[in-house]
């Protein structure tokens, strides 16, 4: 059986971080905690379990990640976040992985608790991620914040059974803070990269980015917590893109 290192980045993750670290009995040889310099409970929490524990100043999630993956001990990798667990399902899935490890790489469908409720519909599910892989076999990119494991050319992956947990905001005032905070981080991410806006673009990306959540992903079938998801993924579409508008009107 594979030896499998676990990797977590955490920041105040002091509500939900004892249930990731105990979904992780029998599945974890190592885990390793990289925390941007967390000041509740997580650190605590964190000495309870079979941990090694790293403080690291944040530069950013993809960074974050793929400087956690350079930390472990093993070859094969399991990346979380901290408000993250496995179900009962995918933890199976993936011990069976360990006897039979067939590809180098495996994706899972990530579930979302919003304000309480399971969302099963719009861009949130089923959300393909990436988070079982073998060392060398890609790194994490993307945007930030919207980071993904990206594999190297030729590389062949699997998909796991079960969900992958996610509990993402709590209340509505948490979620139009993050919009505020993701929008600003995702405008800058584009001006570095030298992408542009305009008005066109400020108008059709965010009524496009509802239309598709809401109609095409069947995002009403989650009731009024769908709609409040739909039009927030309108909110962060239209923020970022005005955000990016304003950059490149200050500095130029």
């Amino acid at each position: 059986m594979i030896k499998l290192s676990v990797v977590i980045i955490t920041y105040n993750e002091e509500e939900h971080l004892e249930k990731c670290l105990q979904s992780l009995t029998d599945i974890a040889d190592e885990i390793i905690v990289v925390d941007s310099f967390s000041n509740d409970k997580t650190p605590e929490i964190c000495k309870k379990f079979n941990v090694t524990f790293h403080q690291h100043a944040f530069e950013g999630y993809i960074e974050q990640k793929n400087y956690a993956v350079s930390l472990t001990k093993y070859d094969y990798i399991l990346s979380l976040d901290g408000d993250e667990a496995l179900s009962d399902t995918l933890k199976s899935s993936i011990l069976k992985t360990k006897e039979n490890w067939l590809f180098d790489a495996y994706y899972c469908n990530r579930l979302n608790n919003y304000c309480g409720q399971w969302i099963k519909h719009s861009d949130w599910y089923p959300e393909r991620k990436l988070r079982l892989f073998k060392k060398e076999s890609g790194e994490w990119k993307g945007i930030n914040p919207h980071d993904s494991y990206k594999l190297k050319p030729g590389i062949k992956s699997g998909k796991l059974k079960g969900d992958l947990l996610h509990w993402i905001y709590r209340d509505y005032s948490e979620h139009n803070l993050k919009i505020e905070r993701f929008s600003t981080i995702a405008s800058e991410a584009y001006y570095k990269l030298g992408k542009k806006s305009s008005i066109w673009k400020i108008i059709y990306r965010p009524t496009w980015a509802f239309f598709k959540a809401y109609f095409l992903r069947l995002g009403f079938l989650d009731g009024l917590n769908g709609f409040i998801i739909c039009v927030q993924t309108y909110n962060v579409t239209f923020l970022k893109y005005v955000k990016l508008y304003r950059l490149w009107k200050i500095k130029h």
